[in-house]
């Protein structure tokens, strides 16, 4: 794992407001460091000002982005990158990762388009990248995403995610249950995918839960909670890769805070099953 890209450990949950005070209140928690969009707290002043910021002093922040748009074919906003490097410093937060994906062209989409598995798709992205590691200074971390069409494909996914990683030099956030949300709306085996991603590429993990449209179509939400094939999925990608730094998300419909932490509890049980199955093994 990339120690420059994400230098925690253990299981974290997604920063949302709804549960922002709940958190506050609690001296003790089980959670080992958090994530949040930078978008919805880099211009945030007053009372939220403050919050984030003592959340910030009390738990490593990771920042997952939502508008990067990082294979958009618009230019890139090099001045929304200057903007998160401000925010990043901050606070000192060290791991960004964004979605491999786009989400503007003349104007917002408002949704995650599928960047085209092209050769050219390949290098254009990686030239982004590049360029927003160089602003930043810190290594920009990629998320596989869930897709739904994948228009002009000459390249399988895993072999687009490896080419774009490999050109660019930069990080994977693995969110497994992109992996299995992918693996039955495109039939293909997500074992496999997982195995095939490259160990010292991955800086986290991302786990949620979704809605099952059709019995052949399953859509990303993160509105529910991770089911036990996904767990079960989280598991082998811990037997292939070693006991990585877990993200819950939960983006809506959200619960209460003590079943948020059940679940990342259950994050630390799996993580935990695998380090004494590793010592055992050892």
């Amino acid at each position: 794992m990339s120690s420059q890209s994400c230098p925690v450990r253990g299981a974290g949950l997604g920063l949302r407001r709804s549960f922002l005070d709940d958190i506050a209140a609690k001296p003790n928690t089980d959670i080992d460091f958090m994530e949040v969009a930078p978008e919805n707290w880099m211009d945030m002043g007053g009372a939220y000002g403050r919050k984030f910021a003592a959340m910030a002093e009390r738990y490593p922040m990771l920042c997952h982005g939502l508008s990067l748009s990082i294979g958009s074919p618009a230019p890139l906003d090099e001045h929304f990158v200057h903007r998160l490097k401000k925010f990043f410093d901050k606070h000192n937060i060290q791991t960004y990762s964004e979605h491999l994906s786009y989400c503007s062209d003349d104007g917002h989409l408002y949704d995650l388009m599928p960047i085209p598995f092209t050769e050219e798709a390949v290098h254009y992205v990686a030239d982004r990248i590049k360029r927003v590691q160089d602003i930043l200074e810190r290594r920009l971390v990629i998320e596989n995403v869930s897709y739904y069409a994948a228009p002009g494909q000459q390249m399988d996914e895993v072999a687009f995610i490896t080419a774009v990683i490999n050109e660019a030099d930069c990080d994977l956030l693995l969110d497994v249950n992109n992996v299995y949300v992918n693996s039955i709306n495109h039939h293909y085996d997500a074992i496999d995918y997982i195995n095939a991603m490259p160990t010292e590429r991955i800086a986290y993990l991302h786990i949620a839960g979704h809605y099952n449209e059709a019995e052949d179509l399953i859509v990303d939400t993160h509105g529910a909670d991770v089911i036990d094939p996904v767990w079960q999925l989280l598991e082998k990608t811990y037997a292939r890769h070693g006991v990585l730094p877990t993200l819950l998300e939960r983006d809506f419909n959200i619960p209460s805070l003590q079943h948020l932490l059940d679940e990342v509890e259950l994050i630390h049980h799996y993580q935990q099953q695998h380090k004494v199955n590793d010592v055992s093994h050892g």
